[in-house]
């Protein structure tokens, strides 16, 4: 065996150490929000535990522990003078405002997921076998939609659209347009409110997830939206003038047969905008914690997901831009090429 660096055995054991405390921490943080403990806090200033338990209608020893570990974490802040817990407006951000930009209680929910589904990991990894999305833990669909809509509410009009070529011009004039592997149907009801003249659909194949989609949309007042159960290979071809996928394709199992299908789909002079998380070419380039996030993720659920359909590409959520952009175009897209990169994604526009 090689000789054991000091130094650096420290350094690793320390960063890890660091790492393990948040993953208890991120546990901490979703029950948090789900005991109503975060949004307390914020709406009623500093606390004693007591006071915040009874605020909440939970154990004041158990949230004693939990207020403890949360400020151990810098996730709260407490008042030695008074022993009063408190949480200040960053904190407030990250843990108690769901549904804004900056929350992070929907990637919490996911991770929670994957801890759930341990076990049938473990065996996919023995196995190689594929763990089909509609197999998937309830929290992994509630928390994606709780993930990403904030992101796309903060970047999809004011971002994202503009960047593409004609494409806002169209919308606000009248198109035909398809959002692929909607999901919960965040980002096709944004965009169905923004562009009332345009004619959106979501399609998804799971059938959950499209009937929660259309509860959406009938709650928001978004009448110039569909939703419906569809394979991706299964559109129409040449009605399209704008297809959307949001974090959805590098999940497919046959990533180039969709992007085949998706072209001839489109109009002629059509645009599709996939929109994927950031990554680079190389794990080098994606070597940093949210690379580290994505891959793991992407470890528990999107190579499985994949792997459970033909073909099971496994592209990865890290596939990086010349990965995804060579899929489209060996799917008979004449260009795709990377225009923006905003936040935890990169956008890629393709052309017929």
């Amino acid at each position: 065996m090689t000789e054991v660096n000091t130094e650096k055995l420290n350094e690793l054991t320390g960063h890890v150490m660091n790492q393990t405390a948040g993953a208890v921490g991120v546990l901490l943080a979703y029950m948090g929000h789900e005991l109503g403990l975060y949004r307390a806090m914020a709406d009623g200033g500093p606390m004693l535990s007591d006071e915040l338990a009874a605020a909440t209608n939970t154990s004041p020893r158990y949230v004693l522990e939990w207020l403890n570990a949360n400020v151990a974490g810098g996730y709260l802040a407490h008042d030695p003078l008074t022993d009063k817990f408190h949480i200040t407006p960053e904190q407030e951000v990250l843990f108690a405002n769901d549904g804004q930009a900056g929350c992070m209680q929907g990637f919490f929910q996911v991770v929670v997921a994957a801890y759930l589904g341990e076990e049938r990991n473990r065996d996919a990894f023995r196995t190689d076998e594929g763990i089909p999305w509609t197999s998937q833990h309830p929290c992994v669909f509630e928390g994606t939609r709780r993930l990403y809509e904030p992101l796309y509410e903060a970047s999809l009009l004011s971002e994202w659209l503009p960047a593409l070529d004609g494409v806002q011009a169209k919308l606000e004039g009248g198109a035909r347009v398809a959002d692929i592997g909607c999901g919960h149907g965040a980002a096709t009801i944004i965009m169905a409110k923004a562009f009332p003249r345009s004619e959106f659909h979501g399609y998804d194949f799971h059938e959950s997830s499209i009937e929660t989609a259309a509860q959406h949309a009938e709650k928001a007042g978004a009448a110039n939206v569909k939703f419906e159960v569809a394979n991706s290979k299964s559109l129409p071809t040449g009605e399209f003038d704008f297809l959307t996928m949001f974090d959805s394709l590098h999940d497919m199992g046959d990533p180039i047969g969709i992007a085949s299908h998706l072209r001839t789909a489109l109009k002629g002079d059509g645009t599709l905008m996939l929109v994927e998380p950031l990554a680079g070419d190389t794990v080098e380039e994606n070597a940093h914690p949210l690379g580290q996030a994505f891959y793991g993720l992407s470890a528990l659920f999107c190579t499985a997901i994949s792997k459970s359909q033909e073909v099971g590409l496994a592209l990865g959520a890290q596939a990086g831009p010349k990965r995804l952009s060579a899929v489209l175009t060996e799917g008979g897209f004449s260009s795709a090429e990377k225009v923006l990169t905003s936040g935890a994604n990169m956008i890629i526009e393709a052309k017929p």
